[in-house]
């Protein structure tokens, strides 16, 4: 079919603004690695707007050289890897049952999950809680406290609603259970939905901070962002920093560009392999209320 004239234009505005949407996303990302990697001079001088002026490793030397960082990435990754894994565990299994239509009670327990999207447990007793199960200053404290979100446990239930019930019904007359037919038929044709829960979960578990800063106390426990944080308030409290190894000299803004994209690179790494399953796993839960 031929496009109309209307059709074209929308096209060719529509066009337009996606790419310009596009390069205000993706600038930031660039600027931030250019700075990282350019010479003290230019940086001070403004001269930096889209690529590296010169190139100068030393802020990310300086990182890397740090053992903390290291101690502090294990940290993250193993928040990442098992705090992801329970969460996206405890969501399957608290969306499964909600989903069918035969759970008896399944409104009540809807409505006291969603109750807490709105009602949240405030800061201190959450606090004092997991301090009487003697959790703090350890990640089980981050992982367990946080170990589900009632958004994902809803978005995953009425995904699972729009699979036909005709698949369970042909499975129980072979004489599946609810827990083979979960792993056999929902999770299978939910992976769409689960892969895009899991990234924001994965992308929650990697930035989490706050709660970070207040349960871990000691340095061999904290996470990358806590670590990060406490590194770039020392860099602003002095304005430069000598040559370091052969590279030459960093200053504050350099150094916090640098700990900014080392602290991006995991999340990176992973979205592409999500991707594919986002806008597809997002959309189809959202469809059927």
């Amino acid at each position: 079919m031929r496009r109309s004239l209307g059709e074209k234009i929308f096209g060719v505005i529509n066009t337009f603004i996606l790419s310009l949407v596009g390069i205000l996303t993706v600038y930031p990302f660039i600027y931030l690695a250019s700075v990282s990697v350019s010479n003290v001079s230019a940086v001070e001088r403004g001269a930096v707007w889209l690529l590296p002026q010169g190139f100068n490793l030393s802020a990310y030397q300086r990182l890397l050289q740090d053992p903390d960082i290291w101690i502090s990435y294990k940290n993250s990754i193993i928040l990442l890897v098992v705090g992801t894994a329970v969460n996206v565990l405890l969501t399957i299994c608290a969306a499964y049952p909600l989903s069918r239509k035969r759970f008896r009670g399944k409104m009540i327990f809807t409505f006291m999950i969603a109750f807490t999207m709105w009602f949240k447990t405030p800061m201190i007793p959450f606090y004092l809680i997991i301090q009487k199960y003697g959790l703090d200053n350890s990640l089980t404290s981050l992982i367990v406290g946080f170990a589900i979100s009632a958004f994902y446990v809803i978005l995953l239930r009425t995904y699972f609603q729009s699979i036909p019930d005709a698949m369970e019904e042909s499975a129980k007359i072979d004489g599946a259970n609810d827990f083979i037919i979960m792993a056999r038929i929902y999770l299978p044709l939910s992976i769409p939905s689960i892969a895009a829960i899991s990234l924001y979960y994965a992308v929650g578990r990697w930035n989490s901070y706050f709660w970070a800063m207040i349960l871990l106390r000691d340095d061999s426990k904290v996470t990358l962002q806590v670590l990060l944080k406490k590194l770039v308030v020392q860099m602003n409290l002095s304005d430069q920093i000598g040559l370091v190894g052969d590279f030459g000299a960093i200053n504050s803004e350099t150094f916090i560009y640098a700990t900014i994209v080392i602290a991006t690179i995991p999340m990176l790494i992973l979205y592409p392999f999500v991707q594919k399953y986002f806008v597809q796993g997002i959309m189809v839960g959202a469809v059927k209320g």
